[in-house]
C-alpha cells in the first residue's frame, strides 16, 4: 500500500500511528500537495494528504477513511470499536482531534500572509477558539480509557500544538490532558511519528 505522506502534517501522522499500532506496513511517497504533483492529483484530485492507495488500487483521499480501512484489516486490538456508546465516544473524541488540527493547520497556512489584516485577525481569532474549546474539550475526557481512534487523534493534535505553536504552553490550563499525553506520547505509534519538517 501506498501513502502519500508529508512529515509535518498531523493528519499523516494519525495514519501512521494507525499503520504502526497494527503493524502494517506502508510504502511513504514524500509529497508536497502545496505543488499539486501530477501522481498526487492522480489518486486525489484535492491535492491533500494523506492519500492511501490501497493494493487492489483503491485511493483513500482523507484520514479518518484511510483509518477506519486500516483498522479493519489490522490484526491488533481494534481502535475504531464497533458498536455502541463506546463507538461513538471514540468518534466523537477523533472529531474534536480532527477539529483542533483542521484550525492548527490553518492558523499555521495563515502565518504566512499579512497579520495586520482585520478579517484575517478575526479567522485566525476563531481558529485559535476552536482549538482553545477542544483542549478544554479533551481536558474533561477520562483518561483511564483503552487507546482509540480518539486518543490517537488527540495526541496528534496535541502534538502539533506543540510542534507549531511551543509557546502557546497548552498544558498548564489541562493538567489532566497533559498527564494523559505525557504518558501515552511515549507509546511507539506516536514516539516513532513525531513531527518534524
Amino acid at each position: 500500500m501506498k501513502l502519500y505522506n508529508s512529515a509535518a502534517s498531523p493528519f499523516v501522522r494519525k495514519v501512521n500511528a494507525v499503520a504502526i499500532h497494527h503493524g502494517i506496513e506502508l510504502e511513504r511517497v514524500a509529497t508536497n500537495p502545496h505543488e499539486s504533483p501530477e501522481e498526487l492529483l492522480r489518486d486525489n484530485p484535492l491535492s491533500k494528504v494523506p492519500c492511501l492507495v490501497t493494493d487492489d488500487g483503491v485511493a483513500l483521499p482523507d484520514s479518518p477513511l484511510i483509518c477506519e480501512y486500516l483498522d479493519s484489516i489490522g490484526t491488533n486490538d481494534k481502535l475504531i470499536p464497533d458498536h455502541g456508546t463506546p463507538r461513538w465516544k471514540a468518534l466523537r473524541v477523533a472529531a474534536i482531534a480532527d477539529g483542533m488540527m483542521d484550525a492548527a493547520v490553518f492558523r499555521r497556512g495563515q502565518q504566512a500572509f499579512d497579520q495586520a489584516d482585520e478579517g484575517r485577525k478575526r479567522l485566525v481569532g476563531r481558529a485559535k477558539a476552536a482549538v482553545e474549546r477542544g483542549l478544554a474539550a479533551l481536558e474533561a475526557e477520562d483518561p483511564n480509557t483503552p487507546l482509540t481512534i480518539g486518543s490517537v487523534g488527540a495526541v496528534c493534535a496535541l502534538g502539533y500544538l506543540d510542534f507549531r505553536f511551543p509557546d502557546e504552553g497548552w498544558r498548564k490550563a489541562h493538567p489532566k490532558l497533559a498527564a494523559w499525553y505525557e504518558k501515552t506520547v511515549q507509546l511507539k505509534p506516536f514516539a516513532e511519528t513525531m513531527p518534524k519538517g
